[in-house]
């Protein structure tokens, strides 16, 4: 039975060996799978639960693929599908990835790039900044933070390189805490010119000053009770640092030519990718303003840093633009999401989005190429890359478990016998695949290797 608010992955595959292999291997992993033996029984299953990914063999018993998927689409129309070919169906697989299909993947294949191919689909049902901040080991401990500090009110910076999704994170802690009925505002500190900081923040009376012909409400008043953003902190100028250490202080403020104080009830959080001690060293920021906003510091790792998002975003924001644009973009080809893993994001989430939003825009098949995702860079990529029918199926599947083993090599620190229970197989046959691939023995810190 497949669980109600839970993951699963519907397979369809009448081979009785495969099947029952995969689901152990599924389980292993930590996901949840139900296995059925023909495209009927899929079928009945579908229309009393909704699978999250479906995994389908071309040839069944009793359908084609072809027949299960039309039929799906009137009972679970929008779930991922990715069929499993034999060489003979590969052009059926071409037209079923065409008509809407995520992906296919050829027999023999390798369990670890299946298992890779569905934790992508799956993470990619979980969208950034609503549910989930990521699927990699850095975000997660991230959201488990934001999570534990987001009942109370001290004051949190976020650091990192531009692009990285530090408001993202804001909004994340926002949605969580107990102030998420009231608003947000974000202010870009680095956008303001220098002579309408004050009153962009703090707002200003009516005659104020030459040109205040009405009284204007600042940003600090229209947060209420609610979440102030200040991103790029570090831009700020230190006139406007002097009055900020003032609210953070005092929890009150003054219009430009106003009489009276005002109350700040809103929680202060600021973002900057400054060095803010090294500008607090020359002078560029104020070091009690530096001790003040910084109670609780989060720094968000770079696009680079954390592989395991690159997919699940990719998938994400191009279902969104999908749907934004009525575009027939369903999914990214196998070697525009290779190139992309590869790829050092230089403008980390940020040029994420751009690039998967143009190549949406302008996408006329279901499919997202290289050419696509990175139309400068597609002609220098490597062969195997740029065109996956330059190199052999055999070849294409070694490279990707070779990078594979040895993501998994770097996660635990190259110990073997954590890396084997990670990736699901013995030590025996880790050691085999690493000889094979010319993976080197990790040593310990005595030129041991490890265990």
């Amino acid at each position: 039975m497949i669980l109600e608010g839970v993951q699963t992955i519907a397979l369809v595959e009448d081979d009785p060996i495969l099947g029952p292999s995969l689901v152990q291997r599924f389980a292993v992993e930590g996901l949840t799978a139900q296995w059925w033996r023909s495209g009927q029984e899929a079928l009945a299953s579908f229309a009393r639960h909704r699978p999250s990914v479906v995994i389908c063999d071309i040839r069944l018993p009793d359908l084609d693929g072809e027949t299960l998927f039309a039929k799906s689409a009137q009972l679970v129309g929008g779930v991922p599908f990715l069929f499993i070919t034999g060489y003979g169906d590969l052009e059926q697989a071409v037209r079923l990835v065409r008509a809407g299909a995520v992906d296919y993947i050829a027999k023999p294949f390798a369990v670890d790039e299946l298992v890779d191919k569905v934790r992508a689909l799956l993470a990619s049902e979980l969208p950034p900044g609503e549910g989930r901040l990521g699927v990699s080991p850095q975000m997660q401990r991230i959201e488990a933070l934001l999570r534990r500090i987001a009942a109370i009110d001290s004051h949190v910076l976020f650091l990192g390189e531009s692009g990285v999704g530090k408001e993202v994170c804001a909004r994340f802690l926002h949605a969580h805490s107990p102030r998420a009925g009231a608003p947000f505002v974000a202010v870009n500190c680095a956008a303001i010119p220098p002579e309408l900081v004050e009153s962009e923040l703090f707002g200003h009376e009516k005659g104020a000053f030459t040109g205040a012909h009405a009284r204007h409400i600042g940003h600090v008043e229209r947060a209420a009770g609610g979440f102030l953003f200040l991103d790029e902190i570090g831009d700020l100028p230190l006139a406007a640092q002097a009055k900020l250490l003032r609210l953070v202080q005092d929890r009150t403020f003054f219009r430009i030519g106003g009489e009276q104080p005002l109350p700040f009830a809103a929680r202060l959080v600021c973002a900057t990718n400054r060095n803010l001690e090294a500008d607090v060293r020359s002078g560029r920021f104020r070091e009690d303003l530096y001790y003040r906003i910084n109670v609780i510091p989060v720094t968000v790792p770079p696009l680079r840093e954390r592989h395991e998002d690159i997919l699940p975003l990719l998938h994400h924001y191009l279902r969104d633009f999908a749907e934004k644009f009525a575009s027939p973009a369903r999914g990214l080809t196998t070697a525009a999401e290779e190139f992309a893993l590869e790829w050092p994001w230089p403008g980390n989430v940020r040029e994420l989005v751009n690039r998967i939003e143009r190549a949406v825009a302008l996408a006329d098949t279901p499919q997202i190429g290289l050419e696509d995702l990175f139309p400068e860079h597609a002609a220098a990529a490597p062969a195997a890359t740029r065109d996956a029918s330059l190199a052999t199926l055999s070849e294409a599947r070694d490279a990707a478990e070779k990078r594979h083993i040895e993501r998994a090599l770097a996660r635990t620190g190259g110990r073997m016998s954590e890396t084997a229970r990670l990736l699901g197989i013995s030590r025996t046959t880790l050691w085999e695949k690493m000889r094979r691939y010319g993976i080197a023995e990790p040593q310990g810190p005595a030129g041991n290797s490890r265990l």
